[in-house]
């Protein structure tokens, strides 16, 4: 049997579950250049519960892209995070709702007994930091994907 390769991805929705901290690299991955404004980020106290709606880079369909000369392509995406016992942000001002940010990396560090922060680190120094009880996250594709509106991969240098 051979390994997967990304040649053989589909055009299906992106649905994918992260529930340990070896996990979330691939998931940080598919987050890399997502942007969303700030009025999409929300937190369930009650429920434990972190959502996030935003607009990601679809890196997996970069190459097949390229290749047919066609758009780079967007799509709106849900990230789910469960078992949240904390939210914390930095360099973003939560009280101006016209700001939109732009994700660079997800982070997990362990703490003990399985809890740990996960941190999302954006553009222009700002993070969200969210203290959790176990990693326990979702992240899935909910519309279909658009030509991204900058017509280029996004780019840090």
């Amino acid at each position: 049997m051979a390994d997967a390769r990304f040649e053989d991805a589909d055009e299906a929705p992106l649905r994918l579950i992260a529930q340990a901290p070896d996990d979330v690299p691939v998931l940080s991955a598919l987050l890399q250049d997502a942007v969303f404004p700030i009025t999409e980020m929300r937190y369930d106290r009650k429920a434990r519960r972190f959502a996030l709606l935003l607009n990601r880079f679809r890196w997996e369909d970069r190459a097949a892209a390229e290749a047919a000369k066609r758009p780079y392509e967007r799509v709106r995406s849900l990230l789910v995070i469960e078992d949240v016992l904390a939210v914390r942000t930095g360099g973003i001002d939560r009280a101006d709702k016209s700001v939109v940010l732009s994700a660079l990396a997800l982070t997990f560090a362990p703490g003990a007994d399985g809890t740990g922060t996960l941190t999302l680190t954006l553009a222009g120094d700002g993070a969200v930091a969210l203290d959790v009880e176990a990693v326990d996250l979702r992240l899935d594709d909910v519309t279909r994907p658009y030509a991204a509106p900058s017509r280029k991969v996004p780019d840090h240098g």
